[in-house]
């Protein structure tokens, strides 16, 4: 894997990588950026979040959960200190559907976070990060009743 970063001026970049697509990277105002795209740790958590939400939604897919609505926030704690890394991260899976089967949801998050996301599997060597899970009934027009939360804590340490 590849990527490429080009400035545009102060503290503005456009990042490109082997898909071909790009994505702006900015610096913050208070920093003398213009605030014009994502921060290099922004796109960091956002990768570990849209990695792991490729794999718990076509797992759920294949289990043959009925899903209307999915999403993964994701809330990282940095040091204080430079270079700021990131000290720990909580990941919440929130699903929406008919009838799903939490069982489902917490093997889902578990074959992601155990066996197919890298960046997982990266980051929590370096950090902990806490999974946690909602479920919520699809009740139609746009309306939700929260059936189901939890946490889901690994066996496996690496």
């Amino acid at each position: 894997m590849d990527a490429h970063v080009v400035w545009q001026r102060g503290l503005s970049f456009t990042g490109t990588a082997n898909s071909g697509f790009s994505v702006p990277l900015g610096g913050k105002l208070t920093a003398g950026g213009d605030g014009d795209g994502f921060r290099p740790m922004e796109l960091l958590l956002t990768g570990l979040a849209g990695c792991t939400a490729m794999d718990v939604v076509s797992i759920l897919e294949k289990k043959r959960q009925e899903i209307t609505a999915f999403e993964v926030k994701a809330h990282a704690e940095r040091a204080a200190e430079h270079p700021r890394v990131f000290t720990s991260a909580v990941i919440e899976y929130v699903v929406c559907g008919h009838g799903v089967d939490e069982d489902a949801v917490i093997r889902s998050i578990e074959l992601s976070t155990l066996r197919y996301c890298p960046a997982h599997a990266m980051f929590r060597q370096v950090f902990p990060i806490v999974l946690k899970y909602s479920i919520y009934e699809d009740q139609g027009e746009g309306n939700k009743k929260l059936v189901k939360e939890g946490e889901y804590v690994a066996t496996m340490v690496n």
